[in-house]
Parts: structure tokens; sequence; C-alpha cells
């Protein structure tokens, strides 16, 4: 009976020691580790959104308007696709707001300019 006593607290010892070296070896390492960017991606930043769509990873200039598609409605509950998001009238993309939304353009206001820009076909 003291054999296997021994035996398990030679087990339960060696289990303690592992846990513990592991421990501070984590710890030592969450310390010294900073992400330096340097042009390339942050390999913790998910690539897809919780929504399913894929996260844009070009560089954005807030002054490049992107028309990407229109959903239309006569009645007044148009959208639009700009720079990857849906937008309505009245929203804002960045500094800029969608003024209005036509069947092949969008009207944005930005820094008290009128930008239009046309719905382009494929190319």
């Amino acid at each position: 009976m003291k054999a296997i006593e021994s035996h398990l607290c030679r087990e339960t010892m060696k289990v303690a020691v592992f846990l513990v070296t592991f421990a501070w070896v984590s710890l030592a390492a969450a310390d010294e580790y900073v992400f330096k960017q340097q042009m390339k991606r942050d390999p913790f930043v998910p690539l897809i959104t919780p929504a399913g769509f894929l996260v844009n990873l070009e560089p954005s200039d807030e002054k490049n308007i992107s028309l990407e598609g229109i959903m239309f409605d006569p009645k007044g509950d148009s959208m639009a696709i700009v720079n990857g998001e849906l937008v309505h009238v009245g929203d804002a993309i960045g500094s800029a707001v969608v003024s209005s939304i036509e069947p092949n353009k969008v009207t944005i206001i930005q820094d008290n300019e009128k930008i239009e820009v046309e719905l382009r076909g494929e190319e």
C-alpha cells in the first residue's frame, strides 16, 4: 500500500512541476511578445466577420469612394453598397454622408462637396 502511495506522490509531484513550469514559461512569453506589423497582416485578426463576410484587407483611403451596387426602391427605401458596406440615404461613410440614391448613381456629400458616383457596368 505504501508503494502505491509513494508512486502516486511522485506522479503528483511530476504533474505539479510540469504545470508550474508551463505556467511560468507561458507568462514569461506573454510579457515579451509584441506583434510588429511591418506591412504584414496581424495573424490574430480573423479574415471573416461574424456575419460571414470577408474582411477587406486593402488600406482604405477615405477620399476613395467605390460604388459596388445599388438596390433602388422608388418608394424611398433604396440601398447601395459603398466601400463594401450597405448604406441608406443619411448614412455616414467615414467623413462623408449619403445624400441620395438613384437607379444608376449615388450622391455623397464630403467636406461640403457634392460627389456623384456612378455605377459602372461589368468590365
